[in-house]
């Protein structure tokens, strides 16, 4: 193995051709993004310049349910098989999330069943909120209880908010940070990380902004409205790195988060090739302990995604 290519990245989207095919004759966006073109080649270029060993695909907002459960469903088989096909075609190089169809609860049990069976999934990509509708909802918990019962890994995507865009501000822009936040709190509040807790939780972008507000926030996670306790909860989550290793995000994440807890994320090709690159170079010029800066690359990643573990050798 190439010792200077070490990096796992868990935020890593794949956007199959007949994926953003559909999405553009719908006129869909990812939250005032255009859909970006994709390709396998690209995806390994991105890696290796950015010394990235492994990415994990997840497929990004709008998901795949844009209102009709059996569309959804055959989209969702169709983007979890080209994920795990390209996966196989590249051993070593991807894993992947799968992608769900909430708010379909059964389809997205049988999909969830079918990802990780058949496919080897290594985790689920769910979206904060879809139409409202936010994780953490008790419609949601028979879905969270076989994800739990799987010990499986989530990956919690921001979508557009369930209300008018401000101006001429893109919803990615401000909104998506809120709306993870929104999900973390709700599900802490929905009692779901004691509930559920065989689930590892990975937040998107660091968090959104729930490092730098937890001590705001943490005594309405907690059901005994404890301070300490609901920062004992919220630090349960997982955080990605993506769109997040600035200088000024950075000291927040790395107070707040469980330090086992943090994984590096690039966003491509949502962010492009040179945005990736230069919060890489921040991540890269940011002042932390060679332990800390190995388990944020790889060591905390290799803990969740045993198919890198197997392929590397580590431990």
């Amino acid at each position: 193995m190439n010792e200077q290519r070490r990096r796992i990245d868990t935020h890593h989207h794949i956007v199959p051709p007949m994926y953003a095919e559909w999405l553009r004759e719908r006129g869909q966006t990812a939250g005032g993004l255009p859909i970006p073109g994709w390709s396998a080649a690209a995806a390994i270029d991105l890696l290796d310049s950015l010394r990235i060993e492994a990415g994990v695909f997840s497929v990004s907002t709008p998901g795949v349910h844009l209102g009709d459960d059996a569309e959804a469903r055959t989209m969702a088989r169709r983007v979890n098989e080209f994920a795990a096909g390209v996966a196989a075609d590249h051993p070593g190089r991807f894993g992947f999330f799968a992608t769900l169809v909430l708010p379909d609860v059964d389809g997205s049990l049988v999909e969830a069943a079918h990802a990780f069976d058949v496919l080897g999934a290594d985790g689920v990509v769910l979206l904060a909120n879809v139409r409202g509708t936010y994780l953490g909802d008790p419609t949601i918990e028979p879905l969270m209880a076989e994800l739990d019962r799987r010990s499986a890994v989530v990956f919690v995507h921001p979508s557009t908010l369930p209300a008018p865009p401000v101006g001429d501000i893109p919803p990615f822009a401000a909104d998506f940070l809120l709306d993870t936040t929104r999900a973390a709190i709700h599900m802490a509040r929905s009692g779901w990380l004691e509930r559920f807790p065989r689930l590892r939780i990975i937040l998107s972008h660091g968090g959104g902004f729930l490092p730098y507000a937890a001590e705001r926030v943490a005594r309405i996670c907690a059901a005994s409205g404890n301070q300490a306790e609901g920062l004992a909860l919220l630090r349960r989550y997982y955080f990605d790195t993506a769109l997040t290793s600035s200088p000024f995000a950075m000291p927040s994440l790395l107070a707040f988060a469980d330090p086992t807890h943090i994984t590096f994320g690039s966003d491509w090709p949502y962010a492009a090739k040179e945005r990736s690159a230069h919060f890489a170079r921040l991540f890269e010029d940011y002042a932390m302990s060679d332990a800390q800066r190995e388990a944020i690359e790889r060591g905390n990643a290799l803990a969740l995604f045993p198919r890198f573990r197997r392929r590397t050798g580590d431990a």
